[in-house]
């Protein structure tokens, strides 16, 4: 296969990730018809009837049959989902129940009606939500729509008809549909089966026959059908080469681009730009250029849905920031590597476009280079007409208008109390420094106005004949036409630069926001510590109240919200939350899932699935702006990374605590096996010897036999001590015994306990006679100092000096185990306290717990324990380290009468 043969390997990639995306969800199948009555519904349960014929679970999530009594006999044998009833207005409303169709999970659910509007209280805004989510959960779902209803299509049909459409689907339905079906009818069949009353009522039908259902605009509306299926099969045609390889040429893909502003036409250039990449098949991206210029709440809510319906008509939204907004377009356009840019053709007068400072159409033409420029014509209805005397939309506010005539008014009358002492051409001077003053605080409507009231008010109090607007000398004439000129441009360029430093200060405080939040975020060492953090954050930074709950044990999102959240949560708005959590979708208030809910719940979504949901609850009624939404995405994103990173380290932990755990019990098994077996099998042999006749009568074999398992004995013993001890230090259920006790017969009771051991030894003990007290836990301390010297027995041969040493050193006690042995090896000097730890080369026998005992008595007690070799003689040292306390008055036996 020759390069011109080979598929191109982009569209072969989107054209198998649409067939994994469609294999990964449930199927759709439309039945597309170009007006009520063609035989939609019919179709569709015919063809759902065939289905079930076949074996396939098919239920009817919603049907409007319309008294058609031949529709209404498909319904035989089917199964009918029961209809929610909805509460609205004192009315009991029937709506799909999607909760039903998940439970009973059919494998294909009827939904008639795509286009249909919830009612207000219903999961979604709309049906085609609830059919999104059918095929989310893997269920295969049979639909009806016309051709009006498409969301790219009601521009046409406005103009064709002169009805608009209101309830419409979008457009990226369509190309999400495994299948559709075009139902089709000559219209002049469909106007019969309108005067047979089988479409609407007798009433509806003759005003339906001379308004929409005229033959005109069904011929219209039938060849918009017939083109729609016919783009559609082409598609399918290509993706169908493309996936068999079969050889053409293919054209490099374009990639359209459309300005959107907050003007309500961006939505017909939305529309339409829609339209033309389909056609296409080209990508399509809609962006906003945000400048200095803050957008009121009006401004504000028509541009987030014109970029909801670039999303929503499967374009690309994108939001960038810049002073030109021709320079911000291009370089969108050159990032994006955009072939064609659509924007709207300007409404304004040349002599508005003038003020203004030129076309920007004509600009983006004159930059575009080898970019095609599409300027597509907007409605007189979308928008307000525009003329030369149409009042401006303000955006600076009433007050900042006010203030602006205030401070000129204050300025203008000073200047005339003080006009006896200077000249009217010094007057401008000061007007034209108030104007320019008025720019750093002021919007620029504001500054143009008082420019425009101070060379006014200039001609009329200041400039020879007073009280007049006349201007008798050429001189005054240019110097008023100059004035006028420099105020409005100096006042404009500093508004501007005040507008620049409003915005720049704006970005500042949002990248502030996202600094300090990641760093407390990053921080806070615990989860508990990350989400009050998270919480007082979001919470301040959008003045809203915000809960966090999170994902528990089972999947499952917890019961109760963090302790630190600061809004409370009813069943209903858990039930919202839930949705959310489950789908892993934004759902709530501002959204088109459960719109009526009072908050807005964001899933903390993580590559592993979501581990909890954020709600928040603005405090004001507007909405957030998108930088401010996207600003509250980021934060809810670091926030599940912060959980998702916390409960990954625990799980870490967890594991590493089974891990060692496991090394532990393997271990602790081989070393009390054998610590096990041989004093057991040591009291199993003596035992079965002084059964024996000939032992019973000897005395001395007796003796041997039974100090043979007294040994045996108190090996087992003092394992059993071990284990035990060391398992209440670990659980931490290690009780202290305090008491005042003598350093002295603390050690003498420890050598008493192991005077068996060190028989062969040469034992020293070194004990000053004005040794304070220690309070201490007698028998602890003893055991701790019994394993010591029970060590140093073990580990030195016989006739080594074993030496016991106690001072008192800077308000501690220092007792130390000293030996002449072979000391420790040097690389193990730090391991000998661990666990199961045995010197290499030790003789068998032992656990390995008895220093590591030791370690943990001594330190329960507030002291150390420390292991080094001796520097000159060779051996090992241990030294204990413990607090000393001022001692009573009284001496201890004294003390309990």
């Amino acid at each position: 296969m020759t390069d011109e043969q080979r598929p191109d390997p982009d569209v072969l990639l989107a054209a198998v990730q649409k067939e994994e995306e469609q294999a990964q969800h449930g199927k759709l199948k439309i039945f597309l018809g170009m007006a009520a009555g063609v035989g939609k519904t019919y179709a569709m349960l015919e063809s759902a009837q065939q289905r079930k014929a076949e074996g396939v679970d098919v239920v009817i999530g919603y049907v409007e049959l319309h008294g058609r009594a031949e529709t209404e006999r498909l319904l035989k044998d089917m199964e009918i989902i029961p209809r929610q009833k909805i509460e609205y207005q004192g009315k009991m409303l029937e709506e799909m129940d999607i909760d039903a169709i998940l439970k009973r999970k059919p494998a294909l659910a009827l939904v008639d009606e795509l286009a249909h509007t919830n009612v207000i209280g219903a999961r979604h805004p709309k049906r085609y939500q609830d059919v999104l989510e059918l095929l989310d959960a893997g269920i295969d779902v049979y639909t009806t729509v016309n051709v009006q209803h498409f969301e790219s299509r009601t521009d046409a049909v406005r103009q064709i008809t002169g009805i608009t459409v209101y309830e419409t689907v979008p457009d990226s339905l369509l190309d999400a549909a495994y299948e559709v079906e075009l139902i089709d009818l000559p219209p002049e069949e469909l106007r019969k089966r309108l005067a047979e009353g089988k479409i609407y009522t007798p009433e509806r039908a003759e005003l339906a026959a001379h308004n929409f259902f005229r033959e005109g605009n069904l011929t219209a509306l039938r060849e918009m059908a017939l083109r729609l299926t016919a783009e559609r099969v082409d598609h399918e045609l290509q993706d169908y080469r493309q996936l068999k390889r079969i050889t053409g040429t293919w054209k490099a893909l374009d990639r359209l681009m459309v300005a959107v502003s907050p003007s309500p036409l961006s939505e017909r250039l939305v529309r339409w730009t829609r339209r033309m990449a389909h056609n296409l098949e080209a990508p399509w991206i809609g962006v906003y250029v945000e400048s200095p210029r803050l957008l009121g709440p009006v401004d504000q809510r028509q541009l987030t849905r014109n970029l909801e319906l670039v999303a929503e008509l499967g374009g690309e939204p994108i939001t960038t920031s810049g002073t030109d907004v021709i320079e911000s377009l291009m370089r969108v356009a050159h990032q994006q590597n955009v072939t064609q840019i659509v924007v709207g053709k300007p409404l304004r007068t040349q002599w508005q476009e003038l003020l203004t400072g030129g076309s920007l159409v004509n600009r983006l033409v004159r930059v575009s280079e080898n970019i095609d420029i599409y300027v597509v014509t907007g409605d007189v209805t979308d928008t307000a007409p525009h003329s030369l005397f149409t009042a401006p939309r303000i955006h600076s506010g009433l007050k900042q208008y006010l203030i602006a005539v205030i401070v000129v008014a204050a300025m203008l009358a000073f200047s005339y109390v003080i006009r006896p002492l200077i000249s009217y051409q010094a007057v401008a001077v000061l007007l034209l420094f108030t104007v320019l003053v008025l720019g750093l605080f002021v919007g620029r409507g504001p500054v143009l106005m008082a420019a425009t009231l101070s060379a006014i008010f200039w001609d009329f109090l200041f400039i020879p004949p007073l009280f007049t607007f006349n201007i008798t000398k050429l001189e005054d004439a240019l110097t008023f036409a100059l004035y006028f000129i420099i105020a409005l441009i100096t006042g404009t360029l500093t508004a501007r630069v005040g507008e620049q430093e409003r915005y720049v200060r704006q970005r500042e405080e949002r990248t502030q926001a996202l600094y300090d939040f990641t760093r407390e975020t990053a921080g806070a060492g615990t989860l508990d510590g990350i989400l009050r953090t998270a919480v007082d954050q979001i919470g301040h930074v959008f003045n809203a109240d915000v809960l966090v709950l999170l994902r528990d044990t089972t999947d499952r999102l917890a019961e109760t919200p963090h302790p630190a959240s600061t809004l409370s949560l009813d069943d209903k708005e858990r039930a919202v939350a839930i949705w959310a959590f489950s789908n892993n979708k934004i759902a709530g208030r501002f959204t088109d899932t459960l719109p009526s809910a009072q908050a807005q719940y964001l899933p903390l979504a993580t590559p592993g699935g979501a581990v909890g949901i954020l709600g928040i609850r603005l405090r004001k009624p507007e909405r957030l702006t998108l930088d401010q939404e996207a600003l509250l995405e980021t934060f809810v994103n670091q926030v599940a990374l912060a959980v998702e990173r916390a409960v990954l380290d625990k799980a870490a932990a967890r594991t590493a605590i089974l891990e060692e755990s496991e090394r532990l019990y393997s271990t602790l098994l081989n070393s009390i096996s054998h610590e096990l077996r041989t004093p057991l099998a040591t009291i199993a042999g003596a035992s079965s010897v002084l059964l024996d006749e000939n032992v019973t009568n000897n005395p001395q074999a007796q003796k041997a036999l039974s100090l043979d398992i007294q040994d045996a004995t108190e090996r087992l013993n003092r394992l059993v001590d071990n284990l035990l001890d060391m398992t209440r230090l670990e659980s931490g259920k290690l009780k202290l015994n305090l008491e005042w006790c003598d350093v002295s017969d603390l050690i003498n009771e420890s050598v008493k306990r192991v005077k068996k051991e060190l028989a062969d030894h040469d034992l020293i003990v070194e004990i000053p006679p004005d040794l304070p007290l220690v309070k201490v836990d007698f028998v602890l301390i003893e055991q701790a100092l019994v394993n010591l010297l029970h060590n140093a027995a073990s580990y030195t041969p016989p006739g080594t000096r074993v030496r016991v040493m106690a001072k008192a050193a800077d308000s501690e006690l220092l007792i130390t185990v000293a030996d002449r042995g072979k000391g420790l090896p040097p690389e193990d000097v730090e391991r000998v306290f661990e666990k199961f730890y045995r010197a290499p080369g030790s003789a068998t026998g032992g656990t390995g717990l008895g220093l590591s005992i030791t370690r943990g008595l001594v330190e329960a007690h507030g002291g150390t324990i420390t292991a080094e070799n001796r520097p000159t003689r060779g051996g090992a040292r241990f030294l204990i380290r413990l607090p000393l306390q001022p001692a009573p008055e009284t001496p201890p036996e004294k003390q309990e009468n």
